[in-house]
């Protein structure tokens, strides 16, 4: 009887120390921990550096659609990559009226795979060293690799570089971006 206690135990143990090993994988976001085992929206909400995005994901109405199965890969502008837009921008965005507006920006960041940084820079090689990447807004970003960091230029003009790569998720993965990617005109 002691015995099996013990073998019972240890296999709770292993299990505790595989899952605490799991989720360490995972690089922290925000200063929260970010959990394989948990979707998109509810790791983002935990990450203070996120704020704005999430509320912008709520204000369109794609908190359901990002919860959903995927796999999605979601390039996640910071807080800050939202600052730096034009002043009133995100303010503009966020109104009701604006809202489709609102999710052809954010849906401009969400592809309909679950693509690692190791397998989008195999594609921006094997692609001759760019990669067109196509959203579920119908934005084509251009994948580039500048010196082992992923960058995305969007229709605008404008180059985010992947800060945070392969934060993985129960229905994809989350690449941390510094700059807002944005929709042609």
């Amino acid at each position: 009887m002691f015995t099996s206690g013990i073998r019972s135990f240890a296999a709770i143990a292993i299990l505790t120390a595989s899952a605490a090993i799991a989720h360490a994988e995972n690089p922290m976001v925000g200063g929260a921990a970010m959990y394989a085992d948990k979707n998109i929206v509810e790791n983002a909400v935990n990450s203070k550096d996120h704020t704005t995005l999430v509320a912008a994901v709520k204000a369109a109405g794609l908190v359901e659609t990002l919860q959903g199965k995927g796999p999605f890969t979601v390039f996640a502008p910071t807080n800050e990559a939202f600052d730096a837009l034009p002043a009133g921008t995100v303010d503009t965005l966020l109104k009701p009226e604006n809202k489709d507006k609102l999710t052809t920006v954010l849906t401009c960041h969400v592809v309909s795979a679950d693509a690692m940084s190791s397998a989008i820079a195999k594609m921006v090689k094997d692609d001759g060293g760019e990669h067109d990447v196509k959203t579920v807004g119908g934005c084509v970003l251009k994948a580039k690799d500048d010196g082992g960091k992923i960058t995305l230029t969007d229709e605008a003009g404008g180059t985010a570089t992947v800060t945070i790569a392969d934060v993985k998720q129960s229905n994809g993965v989350i690449h941390v971006i510094d700059k807002v990617l944005l929709p042609k005109g």
